[in-house]
């Protein structure tokens, strides 16, 4: 097991290192002799590297997949110089030795026989002449073709993604405001999109290596055929002719040996920067597009059999690809008949089906969107992309800040029109339900006096939506002035936003259901599994469980995002009955740091919690009250009349002094149990008020020091 460990160590440390192996050796190639059979090798290897790039090329989908290509491009170009330098010193040291016949270098010889069209043993000048002009024409189709064409079409690709760059981040931006894709997918968007750019950008550098490697090949080729007969001649004693004719072959067998592999790289550099971003390889999309008509191919066929009546034109072969071309038109045309008359018959089957469930036979179930904005048409322009989108944008922080605040992952808010609204109004629902509504004015602005303004100025008085406070609407013109008196000056986008924001945090309860619990179970259990399957597995939670005690904690403005410390309350107290009132004291009391940090100011040094506390004797008598239902249900406070006044006035009369004084209420008791019954018998009356048990206090230690304002009697 050792030894098959440190293999594969060693072989993972091999290919770490390959590539900076591979650029060492090719730059020892530059300067080192080869030998002939390892130039073969090498060349060899050169050759197949092309092929396998460009295959990779015609089965890469879209081009930026593709992402090491233009460094891909670099190594091989420079590999393939580096082959040119060592076959340009093999030719100049050993030819003129060893002659064309003796010559070590296989490959050099074997292509230079492929285009001079004669053999190793009998050369001739005819073939060498042929060699040469085949050899010309194809350098000249790569560089004034295929190289020129890519390099041109990569600096356009290029331009064109920078340019478009901006426009394609706003677009994934609308996208996001507006709830139709996640936060995940705007940043795999926006990723892929950068990453386009990069590799075009890139592409726009690397083709210049590809149209100079065709230069330099031209070169050295030059180089090769010149250098040679000189040395041949001056240096080897070989006749003039016979010179030229040595070196020429092995000019063109060297020329070709680089210009081969350079041809299929300048191929899939065109073919790379050519392609576009379907997720199709480029078999795939040919089949497609070259086959949606059947028409085409008939008339290609009947063109070639007109073809063949011309004199002195090959009939024999024009005829029967103009009948084939017409045989594969035929089918497709049938083809396209039957799959026409199948989607027919789908659409009638799905018309049917429809008719039918209209008639009453099937009740069709139309689910409710869970959140829902629906504007009055003169609102419009706050959700139209074109103008900025303002409101989109602000409805995208909602989400983000209520995730942080309280731990719920609201769900996608759909933003409609409603023709039965008031042009200038907007309605906000919860599951169909309406939660919200007001009115806008568009072009005027919102101020509000929070107790800075230092001089009053004239507005049509109006209500702040979210707080139900004081306002007035002045225009553009009046901003400044509004400011500089002192007033909060807020836009219309900035008020539905808030408005919003605060209905979210006030129906947090109803907002959470069975599916929402779910996925939140579903995300913890892929880092803390063993929580998870206690409380479910273990100590048999439903879901229904779990979700009440998440909903009677964001009905008291508890923070569930710490739903781990929840999952191991509910395990450490899973033994006993899943009473939901006694579970959500218990995870209160494990959140009581967050609980009591909430209302402290951040700013105080001191970490003071300013509390109204129960009584003693309000406690008892609160008890000695107490209704605990014999399903097991959350106990319940039944005074009298007489007394559940006097309660209620107490508390009332308490709550108004510590707000006097700028304190926020925050009542405290002495047990869960009457934490539980004070909450439900005051939060009707006086919503907005906190109740909290000595337990979650003494849970924040030394973080919190306590300051009693006050007692509450009956």
């Amino acid at each position: 097991m050792a030894s098959r460990f440190n293999l594969k160590n060693v072989l993972g440390n091999i290919e770490n290192h390959l590539v900076a192996a591979f650029a060492i050796a090719i730059i020892m190639g530059l300067l080192m002799p080869v030998p002939g059979v390892l130039l073969d090798l090498m060349m060899i290897a050169n050759i197949s590297i092309s092929v396998v790039v460009l295959l990779v090329v015609l089965y890469t989908p879209k081009s930026s997949d593709f992402t090491s290509f233009p460094r891909v491009l670099l190594f091989a170009t420079l590999y393939g110089l580096a082959l040119n330098v060592c076959s340009t010193r093999l030719i100049l040291q050993k030819a003129f030795a060893t002659g064309y016949r003796g010559f070590p270098g296989q490959m050099l010889k074997a292509f230079s026989s492929i285009v001079t069209g004669d053999t190793i043993a009998k050369p001739s000048t005819t073939g060498l002449v042929i060699g040469m002009v085949i050899f010309v024409i194809l350098i000249i189709i790569q560089v004034i073709v295929i190289t020129k064409g890519a390099t041109r079409v990569s600096e356009v690709a290029a331009r064109f993604s920078l340019d478009s760059m901006n426009q394609k981040f706003f677009a994934v931006d609308s996208e996001l405001n507006s709830g139709y894709i996640t936060d995940e997918e705007a940043r795999n968007k926006k990723a892929a999109i950068q990453r386009d750019i990069d590799f075009y950008s890139s592409m726009d550098g690397a083709s210049k290596f590809v149209s100079g490697n065709v230069k330099a090949g031209i070169f050295i080729t030059a180089i090769d055929l010149v250098a040679g007969i000189i040395v041949g001649v001056a240096i080897g004693r070989m006749p003039f002719g016979e010179a030229a004719g040595t070196y020429s072959r092995l000019t063109i067998g060297d020329g070709l040996l680089g210009q081969l592999p350079s041809l299929l790289l300048s191929f899939a550099t065109g073919l790379i920067v050519t392609g576009n971003s379907s997720e199709e390889v480029l078999g795939k999309q040919l089949k497609q597009q070259l086959t949606n008509s059947g028409y085409v191919f008939i008339i290609t066929g009947v063109t070639l059999a007109l073809m063949s009546l011309i004199p002195n034109f090959p009939w024999y072969l024009l005829l029967p690809m103009g009948g084939l071309f017409v045989f594969y038109g035929y089918r497709l045309i049938r083809n396209e008949k039957a799959s026409f008359a199948k989607k027919l018959e789908e659409e009638q089957n799905a018309k049917n089906k429809k008719a039918s469930g209209e008639n009453g036979e099937v009740s069709p179930v139309v689910p409710l969107d869970a959140l829902c904005l629906e504007l009055g048409y003169a609102l419009i322009p706050l959700v139209d992309k074109e103008k900025g989108a303002e409101l989109l944008e602000r409805i995208t922080r909602i989400r983000k800040e209520a995730g942080l605040d309280l731990g719920l992952v609201v769900p996608k808010i759909r933003i409609i029109d409603n023709m039965t609204l008031a042009p200038d109004e907007y309605s906000f629902k919860i599951k169909g339900i309406e939660a919200g509504r007001s009115k806008i004015k568009l072009g005027y602005y919102m101020c509000m006096n929070t107790g800075a303004v230092t001089e009053e100025i004239k507005g049509e008085p109006t209500f702040d939506p979210a707080f139900n406070v004081p306002a007035i609407w002045v225009n553009e013109d009046q901003r400044d002035e509004a400011e500089r008196a002192g007033y909060a000056v807020v836009d219309p986008p900035t008020i539905i936003a808030t408005h919003i924001t605060e209905i979210i945090r006030s129906h947090a309860a109803e907002i959470l259901g069975r599916l929402e619990t779910k996925a939140i179970i579903d995300k913890i259990k892929e880092s803390n599994p063993v929580v998870v399957d206690e409380v479910l597995s273990t100590y048999k939670y439903t879901y229904g469980e779990i979700e009440h005690v998440l909903q009677d904690l964001l009905r008291e403005q508890v923070s569930i995002r710490n739903i781990v410390a929840i999952l191991e309350t509910l395990a450490n107290y899973g033994n006993l009955p899943h009473n939901n009132w006694l579970l959500v004291e218990k995870v209160r009391e494990a959140l009581g740091l967050q609980i009591c940090l909430q209302y402290i100011d951040p700013h105080d040094p001191n970490k003071k919690l300013s509390v109204l506390q129960v009584s003693q004797s309000a406690s008892e008598k609160i008890l000695q009250h107490c209704v605990v239902p014999n399903d097991g249900s959350r106990p319940s406070l039944a005074f009298d009349p007489v007394d559940s006044r006097h309660w209620i006035s107490s508390v009332s009369s308490a709550i108004a002094s510590v707000r006097e004084r700028n304190y926020f209420p925050i009542l405290l008791c002495g047990t869960a149990e009457v934490r539980q019954l004070v909450y439900h018998s005051i939060i009707r009356e006086m919503p907005g008020t906190v109740v909290l048990s000595v337990r979650e206090v003494v849970a924040a230690g030394k973080s919190v020091n306590l300051e009693i304002l006050g007692e509450i009697n009956v």
